[in-house]
């Protein structure tokens, strides 16, 4: 969490520690003794709730393996394992579900960054949650890893990444994690769907996750694939940290220093190369970790996907040809306007021709171009940090990609029609007392992935939408604490239309929206300030999935005082025809 706070002559903004005094914080004061895994939902509990749903399964017995049994996170070492294929299930798998189970003991901490890799190839990546004060925090995550399947083929070694410090500065909460595989056999009902025949990490330099910043804006891997790659897609990661860790919030470095913002405005976007050739754009979503702007905001409800980081797909696979052509080829990951640093992750994943050793094919059309954000900045501060206004950032790409390849069925041909549109508008308000700032941002991408297939034409329209709003204001007391009033909203919406020859054939929808309020209070000593109790805490989370084949799900969520108030399941789900 930052907060702004006054100095002679001028505000600066601080990162200031407040998970090293959340034992005087009244808002851990859940004190009950409850389990980890059935007391989730229990209302008037603080252990961490989400609503998403859990990773759908056969019904087919699972093998399950188990990579790090309540392994102790208390330096940055990386624990070790080796990971063997499940010998009483061999495979092909109908689903493979990776799950990790969490634990931080009581005490303070901050929270921190968590992944897993296995052959340097990224199957989890999460934040953890800030400790209670008396009892011992849990949460579960999933991941459906079964498009990874080609991973889990042969015996590896793997390291989970889990920074953590304990002994220094009043920190001593230790964080454990159980991480497990889960293989389902298939069966006639439950049957082995087409995976990726190849799945490789993008690094640098062999490492695992790398850091993008305002000096190293982009990484590269080059390598020499099949050559009978049919279709191509790249998942990333792209984590803010640091004092971008709110990006959202940061402004035009003429302004920026004023205040001690962090810089080079508040858009950022993952674009991805093949060979310097621009090939795709991820956007980045809004994540908000639990000590982030006010750890008070996050109990028990942590923000949306901020315990478990869900990649983003980008469609390579007008470059399939040219990445069959037996050269080698550079893959490009940049975050456009890194400043202090972003933690990336990227895999390609690669679905082979079975009929053939060789294909053939070019890219006949490629209009994606660099970003070109327009930044409208009416932000004036005067030498001592007084002042304020208004900054807007858009950024507005419609691009073409199309290519072809022969392939042992025929000739196959993929369009990609695409629009990613980026919205920031900012308030910002800085006087001897208050420091506040306002964002309502949209980040929407409109794709339309068409294919031919000698006379048959298949399209997948998919609509993916960020919107976010944040909204606080910092007040100087009299008696020289400082309160923080906090609302935020995050949306993560996701369409998905299929179509055969024009016609639907299946359609689904997902939202997940959260929004949080909170007004905390940051204590002043001759040491700096502390963290103390907050006051009107409120929050609620719904997500919602539906498709066109009947399946649904909700549940909505409920939190005041840092306790969960309420767990509604199901109310969502009414007849719906697409």
């Amino acid at each position: 969490m930052r907060s702004r706070l006054q100095t002679a002559p001028s505000r600066r903004r601080l990162l200031v520690a407040i998970s090293v005094l959340a034992v005087a914080s009244t808002l851990h004061s859940q004190t009950n003794n409850a389990a980890s895994s059935s007391s989730q939902f229990q209302l008037g509990s603080s252990l961490e709730a989400t609503a998403d749903p859990a990773v759908p399964r056969p019904n087919t017995k699972p093998c399950v393996v188990t990579l790090l049994a309540n392994q102790a996170f208390e330096n940055f070492n990386n624990p070790t394992y080796t990971y063997t294929p499940p010998a009483a299930c061999p495979g092909p798998w109908a689903k493979v579900v990776f799950t990790g189970d969490f634990s931080i003991q009581p005490g303070v901490q901050f929270d921190r960054t968590g992944q897993l890799f296995l052959g340097n190839v990224n199957i989890y990546f999460g934040t953890t949650a800030e400790p209670l004060a008396k009892l011992t925090d849990t949460w579960h995550v999933e991941r459906d890893l079964t498009d990874y399947s080609a991973l889990f083929k042969t015996p590896q070694a793997g390291f989970a990444s889990l920074g953590n410090i304990i002994g220094e500065d009043g920190l001593n909460s230790i964080i454990f994690g159980t991480f497990k595989l889960e293989f389902y056999p298939a069966n006639f009902i439950n049957p082995v769907p087409r995976t990726a025949d190849v799945v490789l990490p993008v690094t640098q330099d062999g490492n695992d996750s790398v850091i993008l910043n305002n000096a190293n804006p982009e990484y590269t891997e080059t390598f020499t694939l099949p050559t009978n790659v049919e279709s191509a897609y790249l998942d990333v990661i792209a984590q803010s940290q640091n004092q971008e860790e709110q990006w959202f919030l940061c402004l035009p470095n003429s302004v920026a220093s004023d205040v001690g913002d962090c810089g080079n405005t508040d858009f950022r976007q993952v674009n991805i190369s093949i060979d310097g050739t621009p090939a795709g754009v991820a956007p980045v979503f809004p994540w908000i970790y639990t000590g982030g702007v006010d750890p008070g905001l996050w109990i028990p409800i942590p923000g949306v996907q901020t315990l478990n980081l869900l990649p983003y797909r980008v469609d390579l696979t007008p470059f399939a040809g040219l990445l069959s052509n037996g050269q080698p080829h550079t893959i490009g990951v940049t975050v456009y306007n890194a400043f202090q640093f972003f933690s990336t992750v990227a895999t390609l994943v690669l679905y082979e021709d079975h009929g053939s050793k060789k294909v053939t094919g070019e890219v006949t059309e490629n209009t994606l171009t660099a970003p070109n954000p327009v930044v409208v900045n009416n932000v004036v501060f005067d030498a001592s940090g007084n002042g304020g206004g208004e900054v807007t950032v858009t950024s507005a790409q419609d691009f073409t990609i199309s290519g072809w390849v022969n392939t042992s069925h025929g000739r196959v041909s993929t369009k990609i029609d695409e629009k990613v549109n980026f919205s920031n508008a900012q308030t910002v308000t800085s006087s001897a007392t208050t420091f506040g700032q306002g964002v309502v941002q949209t980040s929407t991408v409109n794709a339309k992935t068409t294919t031919q297939a000698g006379f048959l034409v298949t399209a997948k329209e998919t609509h993916v939408s960020y919107p976010f709003n944040i909204n606080f204001l910092e007040t100087v007391e009299s008696n020289g604490n400082i309160g923080q009033v906090t609302t935020v909203g995050q949306n993560f919406l996701r369409d998905e239309t299929e179509t055969l020859e024009g016609f639907p054939i299946f359609h689904s929808n997902v939202s997940n929206v959260l929004t949080s309020g909170d007004t905390a209070t940051f204590v002043a000593s001759p040491t700096g300030f502390s963290l103390g109790p907050n006051s009107g805490q409120t929050s609620k989370q719904t997500y919602i999935y539906q498709d066109s084949l009947g399946g649904c799900y909700s549940r909505t969520l409920t939190a005041a005082n840092n306790e969960l108030t309420g767990v509604a399941d199901q109310k969502e789900c009414k007849p719906h025809f697409f």
